[in-house]
């Protein structure tokens, strides 16, 4: 009995075994063997029908203002004068695009709307036109310009127009605060381009030469948001979508470091220096500002063999605006002497020459400023009546 019991307990375990396996084996088939025919199977493509409002804090500033974004289109003879591919019907048919820029349409009353750019980018214009964000071309109309702060504002018919850009304080911004740049790199063909950066400083002096051969010092945004030929005149904007500036230039190499290549330094006048300007633009479409008639050096930018010529090898100042020669005739010429240091303009710091031409240039003709400076180390005042324009400083 005990034989045939084992017997019959063997034959149980094993039947038992033999089923078990039939039922697992299948099972573990089923865990791996639809990963290869998923594999080998043909299936369509689908999209997910999940949702979510892709909104930022950026996109909501670009929407704000996007649409009052314009391309600035200058035209001027072709080179070579080829004339017209419409014959001789009308002379203005003659005219090539010589340039392209940006702009920004910043207010509009009844049937005018207006917008302000670089002066750069309409300099020599037989003819503007400007391309409104929805691609639509009008005609417009220089209002007037300014080469000093590179402002000009031009005007357009209103009945298109949608959208008016706001400006903010631009004395309010931070460094570190985002900026973003809007306008039409390489010309129309990527109008309203959207770049994002940092103000990366404030107050930032660039120095350029005007058509006269003048040197300009204007004081800049500086920001590492990405420019590129195309988008002067363009606005640069905050996060609330509102103007802190006028795109204007970049620097792109540096000479004095063995043409060293320079990356996300570019820059913008300060929304409350053009809006002066647009005003006075608006107005009488020039901007007729006094004049020193000076020639001056930033002390911070000279050697320090030159601080020994001036006298100033161990002056305690650091900062203010070197007088290195008069003009004859106007206000400046029997106030100050060579190596005299100013410091300040009715009471406001004078560090460097934008200081000074922004200072300056707060006045009108017929002014008077009471200017501080240093002479052989001596503090004085001097009041100077301001009875001539820039119109009459030397290009020499």
């Amino acid at each position: 009995m005990k034989k045939y019991l084992k017997f019959t307990i063997l034959f149980l375990v094993g039947f038992l075994g033999g089923v078990t396996g039939s039922l697992v084996i299948p099972f573990v088939q089923q865990m791996t063997t639809p990963v290869t025919q998923t594999n080998t199977k043909s299936e369509k493509t689908s999209v997910s029908n999940v949702t979510y409002k892709n909104e930022t804090s950026v996109t909501n500033a670009v929407k704000t203002v996007e649409d009052a974004v314009v391309s600035v289109i200058n035209y001027q003879p072709e080179a070579g004068g080829q004339g017209s591919i419409f014959g001789n019907e009308n002379p203005s048919d003659g005219l090539v695009v010589a340039s392209e820029g940006s702009g920004v349409i910043y207010k509009k009353e009844e049937n005018v709307a207006y917008i302000v750019t670089n002066n750069h980018v309409i300099t020599g214009a037989k003819q503007i036109d400007i391309q409104l964000a929805s691609g639509e071309k009008v005609e417009g109309e220089l209002v007037g310009s300014d080469t000093y702060s590179d402002i000009a504002v031009i005007k357009i018919a209103a009945d298109k127009v949608k959208t008016v850009a706001e400006f903010a304080d631009s004395d309010t911004i931070n460094v570190g605060e985002v900026a973003i740049a809007i306008g039409s790199p390489l010309g129309t063909v990527y109008a309203n381009t959207v770049t994002q950066g940092i103000v990366s400083s404030l107050s930032r002096t660039v120095t350029s030469k005007n058509e006269e051969g003048q040197t300009v010092s204007t004081n800049a945004i500086q920001t590492d948001t990405a420019i590129n030929p195309g988008n002067s005149g363009g606005p640069l904007i905050n996060i609330q979508g509102q103007v802190i500036g006028i795109t204007s230039s970049k620097i792109t190499s540096t000479s004095n470091l063995s043409n060293v290549s320079v990356e996300g330094m570019g820059f913008a006048i300060p929304s409350n220096d053009a809006i002066a300007i647009i005003q006075k633009l608006e107005k009488d479409g020039r901007v007729n500002r006094p004049a020193l008639g000076i020639q001056m050096m930033d002390l911070a930018q000279l050697s320090s063999s030159q601080l020994k010529t001036a006298g100033l090898e161990h002056s305690e100042i650091t900062a203010g605006v070197l007088v290195i020669s008069t003009q004859t005739g106007l206000p400046a010429h029997d106030k100050f002497q060579k190596y005299d240091l100013i410091t300040a303009i009715d009471g406001d710091k004078i560090e460097n020459s934008s200081d000074l031409q922004s200072a300056l240039y707060k006045h009108d003709i017929g002014d008077s400023i009471e200017v501080t400076f240093y002479r052989n180390g001596k503090k004085e005042t001097v009041t100077i009546n301001l009875t001539h324009s820039t119109e009459d400083l030397s290009s020499n």
